[in-house]
């Protein structure tokens, strides 16, 4: 499906220089606010206690935020949970204080508030199940990596493999450069967003790559840069629909699916834009760099009755 067609291909290759070497640049920053700030770790990965509080009215964030403010707990995570009546309140651990006393604190002062409150559930994480998610989820990006490697090079040639993993990885360093930079919360639904962009990434890198395949088969003068330039430019169209209705709807949960979706979104929301940019000025020039040629791709035909040579 096009809505568009456009006539003339566009000289992708000839930025290539460019658009990587900001890519690289870009890589580069991320990585040092990964090592100087680090994440801002959630209480599922740091350990704490979660709280979920029913309310027989529809629950005011913003008051029960104040009133844990006034606890001095600054660093607490309040959010709706379900329905507009039940909240879900995120507790960081407390040196100082164990995680029962920190629960009835809590409870006690949110009752004084408002009597109608009624704790529903409370859950105690510990440190070291943080530790298991840190270590599962670095195992799941590294499987999800190597299954990208493993797919592209038998799908197409082991450059095209290692050129989508490179770009894929980009994508998913510049989102946790982002979140290290502005100290946004990394939690269980902020790695999912990841793991989903790893997938949503190759997808669209699968697009041009099977555009750039059947390039090589159908121009055989036109050389790489053109065959690559050609693949990208009639792949335009269809990249901006699928995108821009994928945004669409990341957009409605961005600003209206609350702070239990906000980071989530807002992930998603910075690996479309950067997965769009990787899968056409990263992946596509890496390809290139690393030599693909149309013998990659394409298998000369053997003619009938040749004699094999001894």
């Amino acid at each position: 499906m096009e809505f568009f067609r456009i006539k003339r291909d566009i000289p992708f290759m000839s930025w290539g220089k460019y658009t990587t070497t900001i890519s690289l640049l870009t890589f580069i920053a991320a990585l040092f606010f990964l090592y100087t700030k680090g994440l801002n770790l959630g209480v599922d990965f740091t350990g704490g206690t979660v709280m979920e509080v029913g309310y027989p009215q529809p629950a005011d964030i913003n008051r029960i935020r104040n009133t844990l403010i006034k606890l001095g707990m600054s660093d607490v995570s309040v959010q709706n949970f379900g329905t507009s009546r039940d909240v879900l309140i995120r507790l960081p651990a407390r040196p100082a204080m164990s995680s029962a006393r920190l629960s009835e604190t809590v409870i006690k002062a949110l009752q004084e508030d408002d009597k109608g409150a009624e704790i529903r559930r409370v859950e105690f994480v510990g440190p070291q199940v943080g530790q298991e998610l840190v270590e599962s989820g670095a195992l799941a990006l590294l499987i999800v990596s190597l299954g990208i490697i493993g797919y592209l090079a038998l799908r197409f040639e082991w450059k095209f493999g290692v050129a989508g993993v490179i770009a894929n990885l980009h994508d998913v360093v510049i989102i946790l450069g982002f979140f290290a930079f502005f100290q946004w919360e990394f939690s269980l639904t902020v790695l999912a967003a990841i793991l989903a962009i790893l997938g949503y990434s190759v997808n669209e890198s699968v697009v041009v790559f099977d555009r750039i395949r059947e390039n090589f088969r159908k121009m055989r003068k036109a050389t790489v840069a053109q065959v690559i330039d050609n693949a990208i430019t009639r792949t335009m169209s269809r990249t901006i629909i699928t995108h821009g209705c994928t945004q669409m709807v990341v957009t409605s949960m961005l600003f209206f699916g609350g702070e239990a979706l906000h980071y989530f979104a807002l992930a998603l929301t910075i690996g479309i834009l950067f997965g769009i940019y990787s899968s056409v000025l990263v992946a596509s020039p890496l390809v290139m760099l690393l030599g693909v040629s149309r013998d990659d791709l394409v298998k000369p035909e053997k003619k009938e009755g040749a004699e094999a040579l001894p």
